[in-house]
């Protein structure tokens, strides 16, 4: 058990597993909307469950759920008359302590893919697609950045029932767990990234309508903001560094944040379960995903006007530009397929379908835009998106093997 306040170095590795049922709603929820937050498991008492609910009560739930941990289901929306409760706790794995131990020398470019119902993170060889290791991580990882000297990741554990408040630290060179930071009272944090300088680690806590950076070598929180804004869960940061640009869920908008003064600029509504987030390469321009509402909302980075609002159904709920900023990716869970956008005309180009009830969710593209990775969360898969000169060449060319609810993702060049 991590004490508060204390920093856990050289952690050994355990892994929990969990087996799940699904269990009606007791009486005195039942009686409530039919809706029932995955998270808290009451309607109405976390920011999630307004905007779920409310899409829930258009007739559109999510298509053909599987038995998730309460925390990625509550992520995309209500399953109807059901809860979700742990019912046991299975024995501790040795595959992540044997490679987790092991020191070995570093391959050319390492894909980490978060597994949240495992609380695990596997490290696999881009160029043969093979499963270097998999470690531990606290309860329910959701993103992950990796340093800019690409050494290290750090991995945001929201929690399950219980909110989480730590963030596991890898060491991609030698493959192994090296400490987990405990971020006190800070609680659910999800999105993360590092500063531009790799000194510090900007990170939501959605738990207290906060951004707070951190101290990447200690672990020591330097300071909170107070985004004024429910369920806070993605962020994206400037190119220098001086602003990061928040998504809220619950509140349908984008907090802008002045990370050198420490503060609130403004926040901007956006629209309904306003969650992915990606700036344009040349920081123009700031792209957010309105699950809710299906639609795109383009932000001037500079003005922090509404440059545009774009239709994009079903449910988008990240987005993400490739490096050379010519198009924008939006993965959609519910109609199962990522929509490629023109960034300079905004006109929808194409679709890339991921197979029926996959629910993808986490995006990546690699540093050269030869490759993007799709999460696909409900079939515990990574598909790989080809993206070649050619529009027309944009499929899926590979299927990798993840752990349980795939997630968050990053690459090293380790």
């Amino acid at each position: 058990m991590i004490r508060k306040g204390e920093k856990v170095l050289h952690r050994v590795p355990t892994t929990v597993s969990r087996s799940w049922i699904a269990k009606p709603v007791a009486p005195d929820i039942a009686r409530r909307p039919t809706y029932v937050c995955g998270v808290c498991g009451v309607c109405g008492v976390c920011g999630v469950c307004g905007v779920c609910g409310a899409r829930g009560a258009t007739g559109r739930p999510l298509p053909s759920p599987r038995l998730l941990p309460s925390y990625a289901v509550g992520h995309l929306g209500m399953v109807p008359g059901m809860r979700f409760v742990p019912i046991s706790i299975a024995a501790t794995l040795l595959c992540g302590l044997v490679f987790g131990l092991a020191v070995q020398t570093a391959h050319a470019d390492t894909l980490i893919v978060l597994n949240k119902s495992d609380a695990t993170a596997t490290l696999i060889d881009r160029a043969s697609n093979k499963t270097l290791a998999t470690l531990p991580t606290g309860d329910g990882p959701h993103e992950v950045a990796v340093s800019p000297d690409g050494k290290r990741a750090v991995v945001a554990n929201y929690g399950g029932r219980t909110p989480g408040s730590s963030l596991t630290v890898i060491d991609l060179g030698k493959r192994k767990v090296e400490g987990t930071y405990d971020l006190g009272d800070y609680t659910r944090p999800h999105g993360i990234v590092f500063t531009p300088d790799g000194k510090q680690l900007v990170v939501t806590v959605e738990g207290s309508r906060a951004l707070i950076t951190v101290d990447a070598q200690t672990g020591k929180v330097l300071r909170a903001i107070n985004t004024k804004a429910e369920v806070s869960h993605m962020v994206a940061l400037a190119a220098d560094g001086g602003r990061a640009f928040v998504a809220n869920i619950g509140s349908g908008s984008v907090s802008v944040l002045d990370l050198k003064a420490g503060k609130l600029v403004r926040n901007i509504p956006t629209g309904a379960g306003a969650e992915g987030i990606d700036i344009s390469p040349d920081g123009a321009e700031v792209w957010v995903s309105n699950r809710a509402a299906d639609t795109i909302t383009i932000i001037d980075a500079k003005t922090l006007a509404i440059r545009a609002t774009l239709k994009c159904a079903d449910f988008p709920i990240r987005v993400k530009f490739t490096p050379d900023g010519a198009r924008v990716l939006v993965s959609n869970a519910q109609s199962n397929d990522v929509a490629v956008f023109d960034a300079k005309s905004r006109k929808e180009l194409s679709r890339i379908a991921m197979g029926k009830d996959m629910v993808p969710i986490g995006i990546l593209v690699a540093d050269d835009g030869k490759t993007a990775y799709v999460a696909n969360t409900q079939a515990d898969q990574i598909s790989v998106i080809n993206l070649g000169a050619d529009l027309k060449q944009w499929r899926v060319g590979k299927i990798l093997k993840a752990g349980r609810t795939p997630d968050g993702m990053a690459i090293s060049p380790l």
